[in-house]
């Protein structure tokens, strides 16, 4: 199928983009397009208007340090995110995350921004940035804003961003020293969208204990959620193969799965326990 017809821009600066959206009442912004164009060849979204800020491309693709954050601007590709040296250093979990997105040429135009304003509640990275409780910078005709990851998704496909705002960056708080982070999926093929995603961040103490965990659910949920129960289980505990095991038994608490064609609400809950110990035992074994 072909799209129904639209108006497309392209305009050189963020302000420009902004503005265009202010008065095009139906637009969206069109950044690597790989979920949107998708939808559009369907019919399942029909705007009146695309706002191509990949332009603006030297102002919104980056990674760079801030104080006490990385930043991570929203044009970054997917596949940067795989490579980038200090991604993989620093938030394994990303790069993990990155890697598991269809294919190589999907990794090649798909932006962080974009997959995290799409908002699909089965998407690899915002079930891995769920984890690292980020802050989502978005500018608009009123100026700047920052929103925490808590409040950014709000539904499916939906997020707290205005219509007159565009995403332009993610700053990631920094992890304590021994940390660790992973991100695991299941799903039927490589490169397919989630049956369930798991992320864990790790932050161990002497004696290997726990002083820090945070546990991200996604496909679970009509947003990526937090696995709270396994998180309360942890910590503090000895971070060994028992207490590991029994958060991964709790991990499902706060799910509300669906069921469809990839598998049923029972199967994705049993699914959940499974990658949860593996997303934690991942990212244990590189906390350093």
């Amino acid at each position: 199928m072909t799209p129904k017809k639209f108006a497309y821009f392209a305009p050189a600066s963020l302000k420009e983009a902004i503005q265009l959206l202010r008065v095009n009442e139906d637009a969206k912004v069109l950044a690597g397009g790989q979920s949107l164009i998708a939808l559009m060849k369907l019919r399942l979204a029909a705007p009146a208007a695309l706002v191509d800020i990949t332009k603006t491309g030297d102002l919104l693709s980056y990674i760079r340090e801030g104080k006490g954050h990385l930043e991570v601007g929203a044009l970054t590709t997917h596949d940067t995110l795989e490579r980038s040296k200090i991604i993989n250093k620093k938030f394994p979990i990303l790069s993990d995350a990155a890697s598991k997105i269809g294919d190589q040429q999907i990794r090649n135009r798909g932006t962080i921004g974009g997959s995290c304003c799409h908002a699909d509640p089965a998407a690899d990275l915002p079930t891995a940035l769920t984890a690292l409780e980020p802050e989502f910078v978005v500018r608009g005709v009123k100026g700047k804003r920052v929103i925490p990851q808590s409040k950014f998704f709000v539904d499916t496909f939906t997020t707290s961003i205005a219509k007159d705002e565009i995403l332009t960056e993610i700053q990631i708080p920094h992890t304590p020293p021994k940390s660790g982070s992973a991100y695991i999926k299941h799903s039927r093929r490589e490169g397919d969208f989630a049956i369930v995603g798991v992320g864990a961040v790790v932050t161990v103490g002497p004696k290997k204990v726990c002083r820090d965990v945070r546990v991200s659910l996604g496909a679970v949920a009509s947003t990526p959620i937090r696995a709270k129960s396994a998180e309360r289980h942890l910590k503090g505990k000895t971070l060994d193969e028992g207490n590991i095991a029994e958060a991964a038994e709790r991990a499902n608490e706060e799910a509300d799965p669906p069921s469809d064609m990839h598998g049923s609400r029972q199967y994705r809950l049993d699914m959940i326990k499974v990658f949860a110990r593996r997303a934690l035992n991942l990212a244990l074994s590189r906390a350093r």
